[in-house]
């Protein structure tokens, strides 16, 4: 008996785009960052609370992190004092339906597991 061995379809067009996407969206917190984000800017302090029990520590330097890959952007509101904005870029809002698509596999694998 001849078998063919057979090459599953690559997930990747080059090795190491999923690393790379990896390192930046796959930080504890950047996910649910970017979920609230989706929905339209958003203040620190509307994060903070948003995204549950994360370290204001912590949500500045993943802000911070996707600004540097400009994943999101920061605005200044007209306001006095003034208060910055997030926002997602072209590029975040990119990952949007990367981000649908693990909320579907969540809610068919793990939703009813809490």
């Amino acid at each position: 008996m001849n078998h063919l061995s057979s090459t599953p379809p690559a997930l990747e067009p080059h090795v190491g785009c999923i690393a790379r996407a990896m390192e930046i969206v796959g930080n504890k917190w950047t996910a649910l960052i970017l979920r609230d984000l989706a929905a339209g800017p958003r203040r620190f302090s509307a994060l903070e609370k948003s995204v549950g029990n994360i370290n204001p520590r912590t949500l500045s330097q993943r802000l911070d992190d996707l600004e540097i890959h400009g994943i999101i952007s920061k605005a200044a509101c007209s306001e006095s004092p003034s208060r910055p904005e997030y926002c997602l870029t072209q590029k975040g809002q990119d990952l949007i339906p990367v981000l649908r698509q693990m909320a579907a596999w969540g809610d068919k694998y793990y939703a009813s597991a809490s």
